[in-house]
């Protein structure tokens, strides 16, 4: 099995998450990745941080990076401005999302003067014809999708409004994945779809996420976790579960994995060795 790989970093709010990043850029970075993300905070907290981050990564490591934008809490032209300045930094690669509320608002509410949803948004960037424009996709129905349908709808209206490729939420069965790609293509929808991957690093945290986003957790998976939290083996079982998860997707075809590391290396490093896509550096000189 052979795939391209990709990595979401997020920025750094303090001098010890400035390391984590900087060590999980490094322990990820011999995998050779197609490109690495940095996203925004809910609300667009981290925009500052976010620009200072893509443009160092960028500089010091030659890394391909993309740099998220949203819809929240901006007027089109500052949207614009941002934009414009990670052009002016050699970063031509943008994920567009219409983003998370800022914390306590609810529901999505746009800026009176800013765009009203993605694929405003993208049909901006893309009508200045200087980026490469990713977008997400729900394989699980988005929290606030009227039904199934309707995640799909969107994604067609973000391609059709420029975006060249698509990288999902994360997911727990490739049967997820598979089904929401062939009604893709379905509904005419020719670009690239990547499945984004999350290693499990903590079982709490995850179906904290899962419940925000709407991903569906299995009763099996629940039922194993809530075992090996017991055991003290939960880093196997994510392990061993994440590596069955991209195997079949692989399988099935899927050449390309978007990992979503959460700024911690161990995880991910250790499905893609498992998997085979990356040398294990610390078996290179082992006779």
């Amino acid at each position: 099995m052979s795939a391209r790989l990709s990595y979401e970093f997020f920025p750094p709010r303090s001098i010890d998450a400035s390391f984590r990043l900087w060590d999980t850029m490094r322990a990820l970075g011999h995998t050779e990745p197609e490109f690495v993300s940095v996203t925004y905070g809910a609300g667009g907290t981290t925009r500052n941080l976010t620009h200072e981050v893509v443009e160092t990564i960028g500089k010091r490591t030659g890394l391909n990076v993309a740099a998220h934008l949203t819809c929240v809490d901006a007027s089109r032209e500052e949207t614009l401005e941002i934009a414009e300045r990670y052009a002016e930094a050699g970063v031509n690669h943008i994920v567009a999302l219409r983003g998370d509320p800022p914390k306590g608002q609810g529901a999505f509410q746009p800026h009176a003067d800013g765009f009203q949803n993605s694929p405003e948004l993208i049909a901006a960037l893309a009508k200045t014809g200087t980026f490469e424009i990713t977008v997400g996709a729900y394989p699980d129905p988005h929290p606030e999708a009227r039904d199934d349908q309707a995640d799909i709808e969107w994604l067609k209206r973000k391609i059709d409004a420029g975006a060249s490729r698509a990288i999902t939420q994360f997911f727990f069965k490739a049967e997820t994945f598979f089904r929401f790609r062939d009604r893709a293509v379905a509904a005419g929808i020719d670009a690239p779809i990547l499945p984004g991957i999350l290693p499990i690093q903590s079982w709490s945290g995850t179906k904290r996420i899962a419940e925000r986003c709407g991903a569906v957790i299995p009763d099996r998976l629940a039922r194993a976790f809530d075992t090996a939290e017991r055991d003290g083996r939960t880093e196997l079982l994510a392990i061993a579960e994440c590596t069955h998860l991209c195997s079949e997707l692989l399988e099935g075809g899927v050449d390309h994995l978007h990992f979503y590391t959460l700024n911690n290396p161990v995880l991910t490093r250790d499905v893609v060795h498992a998997l085979g896509l990356a040398p294990d550096p610390a078996l290179e000189n082992v006779a």
